[in-house]
C-alpha cells in the first residue's frame, strides 16, 4: 500500500474585517493577465477596467475597484467580479505603477474600500 500525498492548501486572504462586502461583474480590458487583489480603474471611453496606474490619462488613473479573482484577457475582454466595498489586506494587493498603499487607503475611501 502506497502512502498517501499530502499538499497544503494555502487560501488566499484578501478580506481583512467584517465591512459588508458588495461585489459585482465587470468587464476587464484585453491585453492583460490580473490576479486577484488587483486594483482597477475605469476607462472612461470604454467604461472597461485596467489596472489603474497614476501615469494613465483615460480615466483609468483613479483606482476604483478591487479585482475578486485572476483573471486573463489576453484573447478578449471578459467580465469578472470586483469588490466595489469591504476591508482588504494591503498585502495581498497587486499595485500599477505609482501606486501605494497610502495613496490607496485616501483613494478607495470614498468607495467604502479598507486597506489594512
Amino acid at each position: 500500500m502506497s502512502n498517501p500525498e499530502r499538499k497544503s492548501y494555502i487560501p488566499s486572504q484578501l478580506a481583512a474585517g467584517d465591512f459588508p462586502v458588495v461585489m459585482e461583474a465587470v468587464v476587464i480590458a484585453t491585453g492583460q493577465q490580473l490576479k486577484r487583489g488587483s486594483v482597477l480603474g475605469q476607462v472612461t471611453a470604454s467604461k472597461e477596467y485596467v489596472l489603474s496606474k497614476t501615469a494613465a490619462q483615460d480615466g483609468s488613473q483613479t483606482p476604483s475597484v478591487i479585482l475578486d479573482q485572476d483573471v486573463d484577457t489576453t484573447d478578449g475582454a471578459r467580465s469578472a467580479p470586483v469588490r466595489l466595498t469591504g476591508q482588504v489586506l494591503g498585502s495581498q494587493l497587486v499595485l500599477g505603477e505609482g501606486l501605494s498603499l497610502a495613496i490607496l487607503k485616501v483613494a478607495l475611501r470614498p468607495f467604502s474600500l479598507f486597506i489594512r
